[in-house]
């Protein structure tokens, strides 16, 4: 992996690392390098919690974990004490690189028990959070050769051979990570600026047409609203993170925003499914269609493969796919099942329908959160909603909404009226909860079991 440090420095004399020192960041990574050679023993290379929240400090760390074979776990260094003891209970770290995790790791650190989790040397794995939306952290286990076929797939895919990217996303989570595996691996450029940077005005000196920016649903909305013009000039904007709605997608198209909607997730590296922005904006409203290093397949619950426009699981065998939950290895052996459910249509275009988990079952009845979102979204009349199923004893569950209105007098009676022709009976919502913000993670991912609490809650208190 010394070959790392080889190919940076010769990226030395480059200004690839827009908004920062190319150079300064090249002596970072060479002396941290150096400084963890010195601290490796042969059976037993030291675990780094990586949560620098300087960027440049990030990657820099990032780069000479792995060139001198340590196993890196990336971590939010926004996450609260219950996340970090979490991870600190997990990982065992010993060494922590960033404040936040250094003064968190003097609360609790000494105390806890010690694992035992033989470290391969030769290939370290690089550790990358998931689930944090739900409460419960895991770090899927990566390799740099996981990370690198993720990379050879997108090449392939758009037909580039560098990859220069505008980067808004964190880089402790997969989409912001794999931006920079991008960039740096095909001798392309990278722009690293936070969203609320990017929110103020600034969007630096930049030839948009030659970049990739990568978004999530949320964020889409926002730029939307004042800076559709800017968005418009970039060569492909990637969109994932969470479910996009209807409404956002024909915003989009109507601004001619090259979007490419995304599927994927941590465990497999980023993207595995992608839609091309010629297709988006001729009406494609799909995830896309699969990259060249992997296979996806439709199964019933029996493991048959299902013919196309029959929904079922998603299956997935890749390259870039992860080799297990820390700190169990090797738990994937050839297919990875996630939790959601899809079906390809005759063009081979993936439409994902909604998590398996997530499925309301009211009277015997399915239904989707997703698509009552975005029927509700279309409405018009609210800035976000979540949908979630509660416990019921006659109906076993029963749709309920929490939104954010658009304005005071959107009451759930003129929401109510606004789907009656958009919704059958069984998929409108029984409850309608009006908050102020829902609790989205750094992806626009929504906390569906906070959401679930705080809805039981105030149903028990209008009971009362």
């Amino acid at each position: 992996m010394e070959q790392l440090l080889i190919d940076l420095k010769q990226r030395g004399n480059e200004d690839w690392l827009i908004g920062y020192d190319s150079r300064e960041f090249t002596q970072q990574a060479v002396e941290l390098y150096l400084h963890l050679k010195e601290k490796c023993h042969r059976d037993t290379p030291p675990k780094i919690i990586l949560a620098e929240r300087n960027q440049s400090k990030f990657l820099a760390g990032f780069l000479a974990a792995t060139a001198a074979n340590c196993p890196v776990f990336l971590c939010n260094p926004d996450w609260v004490e219950s996340e970090w003891q979490q991870v600190f209970e997990l990982v065992q770290p010993d060494l922590i690189l960033g404040q936040e995790a250094q003064a968190q790791s003097k609360l609790f650190g000494r105390s806890l028990p010690i694992t035992n989790y033989p470290l391969p040397i030769t290939n370290p794995p690089i550790m990358i959070p998931t689930g944090g939306s739900s409460g419960q952290i895991r770090f899927a286990i990566h390799t740099w050769e996981t990370l690198i076929a993720s990379v050879s797939g997108f090449k392939q895919y758009f037909d580039v051979k560098q990859v220069n990217s505008f980067c808004v996303l964190p880089l402790y989570h997969v989409s912001g990570l794999m931006q920079f595996m991008r960039s740096f691996t095909t001798g392309g450029r990278l722009v690293i600026l936070p969203f609320k940077a990017l929110e103020f005005g600034n969007t630096t000196d930049i030839n948009p047409a030659e970049y990739f920016i990568s978004l999530v649903p949320t964020q889409l909305q926002r730029l939307l609203q004042y800076k559709y013009n800017w968005l418009a000039q970039f060569e492909t904007v990637l969109l994932g993170g969470a479910p996009a709605w209807a409404e956002l997608l024909e915003t989009a198209r109507n601004y001619r925003i090259r979007l490419a909607p995304t599927y994927g997730m941590t465990e497999t590296a980023s993207q595995i499914v992608t839609l091309k922005p010629d297709d988006f904006l001729k009406g494609n409203n799909s995830c896309g269609q699969v990259l060249p290093h992997v296979t996806v397949t439709i199964c019933s619950a029996k493991g048959e493969i299902l013919a196309p426009r029959n929904t079922g699981n998603i299956a997935i065998k890749s390259q870039s796919l992860f080799l297990g939950y820390y700190p169990e290895e090797n738990q994937i052996k050839t297919t990875f099942q996630p939790d959601d459910l899809g079906y390809f249509d005759e063009k081979g275009y993936l439409h994902i329908i909604g998590r398996n988990s997530n499925k309301i079952i009211t009277g015997g009845e399915n239904v989707f959160p997703s698509e009552v979102e975005a029927a509700i979204q279309s409405t018009n009349l609210v800035i976000d909603v979540c949908v979630i199923g509660l416990p019921d004893r006659h109906w076993g569950q029963v749709v309920t909404a929490i939104y954010i209105p658009k304005n005071p007098k959107v009451s759930s009676d003129i929401l109510k009226t606004a789907l009656e022709h958009k919704l059958c009976k069984f998929k409108r919502p029984k409850y309608w909860f009006p908050v102020e913000s829902l609790p989205r993670n750094a992806q626009g991912k929504v906390n569906r079991e906070k959401l679930k609490k705080l809805s039981m809650g105030l149903i028990a208190n209008a009971s009362c």
